[in-house]
């Protein structure tokens, strides 16, 4: 086959693929589409002799000895033997049973060209083990309402899978989708506009003009003007020009074109944002005119900033228009962000004057003389802006708590700016609080703001009820917000102990999920219950879905379990120096509901540590469950969702506070008769595995086994090659941290860091322990888990290390996220028998 028959077959592969978007407008359109759905097709089934494990060449030797008379020798993949084999393809096919169930990525509505009901669209997502990749495909409905306000969602027959697709995004009439296919190696990136029945065009960006459009969650931005002929959007600024040389030596005037007389050299290195964001330098802004498909960038921010999570302005007639972004500085330096969100940012305005021709020619005139404005100057964390509907408003996130206190996430907060309705912004416009700070909540009150985005159209018809979803202690639940008066109330049900996530609006109804350890997710449709009344009380309608089918056997073993959210006492309040950090902390229990005697029990520890394990749908934790054990999901203090002063009492406290906490939760679980104290393990990833190698050192008695994804196990190892060495310093200092925080630390900082660390417990350890690493982490380099490891090994405690070579912090990806859970099932089986 010739190259350019393949390249030609490519391209129409990706097409017939692509064109099926067409396909998605077409089945938003159908009213009476059956609710039908075909699962997707799933991978072969995956045996022992999966191609994770690589086979040592063992038994030709035997075989030249005798090879008239002896059959194959069976090889068994490294690290298995005879004993755990079949534990091992039992498990395998269990988990890929698990592994199969889809998950919502984003959602959409529109409405109807009827006139009657309205549409949506869902993003879904289903790992590909084969491919490890995830599955992209996009799934409609039409949403009827009848008059006693029941609501009927008619699925289309079919999804559309969405190969090759980075982004999409619907313009706000819902009569356009724009497309966006990121580049692979240096092509270039592709824009497409598609209508309800065919591609009306099709743009190629070079990499000269701009690299991958970001679509990461955080500098992701991309937004249509009013219009909808513009479109503004981040992307990774085009790489610098190169030194270049040829055998005269450097060769002055060097471009970016390639020369096969010549060589680039590497330039000056530039620093990037960490973890997740290898690769990648430079997030800058750009417009594309899609009536001409001209490209800019929109100049006159400084190029020392990364931007971001760009929005439209309200159009004024006669004036010009502004976009409004987040900025964050590189000075001094970049530290790694994801998950951080004490890195100072700022929203700004920056006017975007351009003329319209006959011709539908737009010209950035005066591009470098273009003013910023900073909207948000007396406060130093902004991020998420979303405008009114009417845009009389502009509302926006804030962590200010973490920005003040150093920890890498705190309690949010929410702001509002009046916009103008000329148009005129001031220097320093007033910016008013919404959600203040929740240092300590009441008992059933409003525990504070943990947010992590907004939706794209977040407020009701009102103008001023803003809808959104944020932790409540162990659970997500939905809230309504008034951005006037402040008044926040909780709007999925309070005495449901499962997680709530909000889609997206339809009207003034709500799309959401909901789901819990034991429950797969459902799909959820809100409705104010008498909105004539002005009534705050809402009402939940089930919406049966093609989504979240599984198998028959999935469904018997949720079946046999149940769970229930714990409130732990703290032990010594003697040492709480707040009221908050004093109150209860809690942790989910999940056991099955049918065995008289305890399961044996699997301690989760989640990582940050300022983050949360809710009481929500996971597939891996589910797993675990249905192979024999219960759960005992702890959310030490200093977790998200419980107000700031019992988050803040843990920042110079851990390995001893949160260690604590979790032993306490132990001896809870095993007093009220729910745990086997001799049958007891532990898992934990990241700040989760700090704890883990915590615990089997300093309760070395109290565990059978324990398991660890990419752990924290030497913080004086790790400060000097983290992308966060700040983490280092406030989590071992508290607070004081952040203002003695330096690239060079003392001896005495380092014996500080040492002595706070899972390694100097190390010669107690008894434990089992297995370690699944990241070779690609930039947050807990490889070696921090490597070295606790072999220190193991040499004091005689069996170990088993798994190293994925292209995996980061999360091993996240298809393959290794089933070989980790795999692993570590097989591993607990093994010493819980």
């Amino acid at each position: 086959m010739s190259r350019t028959y393949r390249k030609k077959m490519s391209r129409t592969l990706s097409l017939a693929s692509i064109n099926g978007v067409s396909a998605i407008y077409q089945h938003l359109a159908i009213a009476t589409a059956p609710p039908f759905f075909s699962p997707q097709p799933q991978p072969p089934s995956l045996s022992a002799s999966i191609p994770f494990f690589r086979c040592v060449n063992k038994g030709s030797a035997v075989l030249a000895m005798d090879s008239s008379k002896a059959g194959p020798v069976k090889e068994l993949p490294v690290g298995l033997d005879e004993a755990t084999e079949e534990e091992y393809a039992s498990q395998s096919k269990l988990l890929q049973e698990f592994t199969s169930i889809s998950s919502i990525d984003k959602a959409w509505t529109f409405k109807s060209d009827s006139g009657v009901g309205s549409r949506a669209m869902f993003l879904i997502s289903q790992p590909n083990l084969l491919a490890n990749k995830k599955r992209k495909f996009m799934l409609s409905t039409s949403i009827l309402k009848d008059s006693d306000n029941d609501v009927n969602f008619q699925w289309a027959p079919f999804p559309v899978e969405m190969t090759g697709v980075s982004i999409i995004v619907p313009s706000p009439s819902g009569s356009k989708l724009l497309i966006i296919q990121n580049p692979e190696n240096e092509s270039p990136s592709q824009f497409e506009i598609w209508s309800s029945s065919q591609l009306e065009k099709e743009f190629q960006i070079p990499q000269s003009v701009h690299g991958s459009v970001y679509a990461d969650g955080w500098f992701e931005g991309i937004s249509w003007n009013s219009d909808e002929s513009l479109v503004a959007y981040v992307a990774e600024e085009p790489l610098p020009s190169k030194p270049s040389f040829d055998h005269q030596g450097y060769k002055k005037g060097s471009t970016k074109d390639k020369d096969c007389s010549s060589w680039k050299g590497q330039g000056d290195w530039e620093e990037e944002w960490g973890e997740c964001y290898a690769g990648k330098r430079q997030p800058a802004l750009f417009m594309i005119n899609l009536n001409s498909g001209k490209v800019q960038a929109v100049k006159g921010i400084p190029k020392s900033w990364s931007v971001g999570q760009v929005v439209w302005a309200p159009p004024v007639e006669g004036t010009e228009q502004y976009l409004i972004f987040v900025g964050w500085s590189a000075d001094p330096r970049k530290l790694g962000i994801k998950y951080c969100y004490n890195r100072p940012c700022a929203l700004y305005a920056v006017n975007v004057p351009f003329y319209q021709s006959e011709a539908a020619e737009f010209d950035l005139k005066s591009m470098e003389e273009l003013s910023l404005v900073n909207l948000t100057q007396s406060i130093s964390s902004a991020f998420f802006p979303q405008f009114s509907p009417d845009g009389n408003f502009l509302v926006f996130l804030s962590a200010k708590a973490s920005m003040d206190s150093g920890a890498h996430s705190a309690t949010g907060s929410l702001y509002r700016i009046d916009w103008p309705s000329d148009g005129k912004l001031c220097s320093s416009p007033k910016i008013i609080d919404v959600i203040p700070i929740v240092n300590r909540a009441e008992d059933g009150h409003f525990p504070g703001l943990y947010c992590s985005i907004l939706l794209i159209r977040p407020l009701l018809s009102d103008g001023c009820t803003m809808i959104l979803s944020s932790y409540w202690h162990s659970c997500q639940v939905i809230l309504s917000v008034n951005v006037s008066s402040g008044e926040v109330l909780r709007i999925s049900p309070a005495d449901s102990d499962f997680s709530w996530d909000v889609l997206a609006l339809d009207g003034d109804n709500v799309i959401a999920v909901c789901s819990s350890p034991i429950d797969v997710p459902q799909i959820k449709y809100g409705c104010l219950v008498d909105k004539a009344a002005n009534s705050n009380a809402w009402r939940w309608l089930d919406v049966p879905s093609p989504i979240f089918r599984c198998s028959e056997k999935v469904k018997s073993l949720l079946s046999c379990l149940q769970f229930s959210i714990l409130k732990i006492p703290v032990k010594d309040v003697s040492d709480c120096l707040t009221e908050g950090a004093a109150k209860p902390f809690e942790a989910i229990f999940v056991s099955s509901n049918i065995n008289v005697a305890p399961d044996p029990l699997i301690v989760i520890l989640h990582g940050g540590p300022h983050s949360v394990s809710l009481s929500s749908f996971s597939k891996s934790l589910a797993f675990l469950t249905s192979i024999g054990f219960s759960l005992l999901i702890v959310n030490y203090r200093g977790s998200l969702g419980f107000g700031e002063e019992a988050l803040q009492s843990l920042p110079g406290k851990v390995g001893s506070q949160d260690v604590n906490d979790v032993l306490t939760a132990i001896d809870y679980v095993i007093e009220k008769g729910f745990a086997d104290p001799s049958k007891i393990t532990v898992l934990g990833g990241s700040h989760g595995g700090f704890l883990t190698t915590h615990l089997i050192g300093q309760a070395p008695d109290t565990f059978l086994a324990a398991a660890a994804r990419n752990p924290v196990c030497n913080i004086s190892s790790m400060v000097g090659i983290t992308d966060i060495p700040d983490w280092c310093y406030v989590e071992t200092y508290g607070s004081n941290g952040k203002s003695i925080f330096t690239e060079a630390p003392s001896a005495e900082h380092l014996t500080d860091f040492y002595n706070k660390s899972p390694i100097s417990h190390i010669s107690k350890v008894k434990a089992p322990t297995l370690f699944l690493l990241g070779a690609k982490d930039l947050r807990v380099p490889v070696s921090n888990g490597l070295q606790y490891s072999r220190a193991l090994k040499e004091r005689g405690v069996e170990t088993k290390v798994i190293v994925f070579p292209n995996d980061i912090h999360g091993i996240e990806r298809p393959q290794s996220d089933f070989e980790s859970f795999l692993n570590i099932g097989v591993w607990f089986k093994k010493y819980c028998k």
